[in-house]
């Protein structure tokens, strides 16, 4: 008799359709729809290469190891409609990986409206030391940067971060001048999450920024499962600095996974990644998408986008987060 045995391999779901917001403009959308292989939408998407913006900081201004590529090993469709960005490590111990940035520059809310960014994205599956180095995120800065590489002046969102496998979320605003000034850079003004209902590298969960001019002072908040977990005000920042952050004539999209740098070693108090480290641990993004809202809209579900000032009991007050620069 001859015994046949099924392999049955778990391919991570991606969303039939993205989400249908009522009430909300889609301004920009990417569902990584393609046969595996297949390089994300160069329309949609620039690749970012090396180990630095041309006449930017080396190792990306953060002391991270990678060089980034536009290998299909490193970023490219799954098949099952996901976009994966792998790192890589060759055999002379050299990391690569991949970042990419939305062609739009011109992300901002309406007058009077409402912005959100959104994606559902699960993190790379490793923890402990072999996931020492991982810096999965998904971001956002302002367009000056791409003119004059400016930051912090230029504004950042970080709306996930995640270093070193730990079952956290940081969400932080950089803004202002470094050292110092009214978002303590390097370091941002900045929150830790937990990842709501499951961990946060075993499944997908939706990461959200919303940008809210329908309501005085401003606000920009973030969310984790339409949970609200972190938010900034107007009120807290000099007027010169909001006006600087919120008048870039928009924000582009990044999606990266970096390997090693400050923000990692800084948790790890030691040299990331190191010798425990694995690589082929891919952070997987189901959706990208951005709506914006005018200030008629229905409001009241944060899970729909409405507009709220609710902070579940479940998160901790805002902390400052890790350094960063682009």
């Amino acid at each position: 008799m001859c015994l046949v045995v099924l392999a049955v391999v778990s391919v991570p779901r991606a969303r039939a359709r993205l989400p249908d917001r009522g009430g909300w403009v889609l301004r920009f959308a990417d569902d990584f729809k393609g046969p595996a292989g297949q390089l994300p939408s160069p329309g949609r998407w620039v690749f970012d290469t090396g180990q630095q913006y041309p006449f930017g900081p080396k190792n990306w201004g953060t002391q991270e190891v990678e060089r980034y590529t536009r290998d299909p090993d490193n970023v490219s469709l799954d098949g099952h409609g996901n976009l994966r960005i792998t790192p890589l490590r060759d055999a002379s111990g050299h990391w690569t990986s991949a970042r990419i940035e939305s062609r739009k520059a011109d992300f901002e809310p309406p007058p009077g409206g409402i912005l959100r960014i959104e994606a559902r994205i699960r993190m790379p599956d490793v923890t402990g030391p072999a996931a020492l180095g991982y810096w999965p995120a998904f971001w956002a800065m302002g367009r000056s940067y791409r003119k004059r590489h400016d930051w912090p002046a230029s504004g950042e969102f970080d709306i996930m971060e995640n270093v070193n496998g730990l079952q956290n979320v940081w969400q932080t605003l950089h803004c202002g001048v470094k050292p110092g000034g009214p978002c303590d850079e390097p370091h941002g003004i900045g929150h830790v999450a937990n990842c709501p209902g499951s961990p946060c590298q075993m499944h997908f969960h939706v990461y959200t920024f919303e940008w809210d001019r329908t309501i005085s002072p401003r606000q920009l908040r973030w969310y984790v499962d339409g949970h609200l977990t972190h938010q900034v005000s107007q009120a807290q920042l000099p007027t010169t600095t909001w006006r600087q952050l919120t008048h870039q004539g928009g924000y582009f999209i990044l999606l990266n996974v970096a390997m090693g740098g400050n923000f990692p070693r800084a948790l790890s108090h030691a040299p990331t990644p190191g010798k425990t480290t694995e690589p082929r641990h891919p952070m997987l993004v189901d959706y990208v998408a951005v709506w914006t809202r005018d200030g008629l809209g229905n409001g009241g579900d944060p899970q729909a986008g409405a507009s709220t000032t609710r902070r579940s009991p479940s998160y901790p007050a805002p902390v400052n987060a890790a350094p960063r620069q682009p």
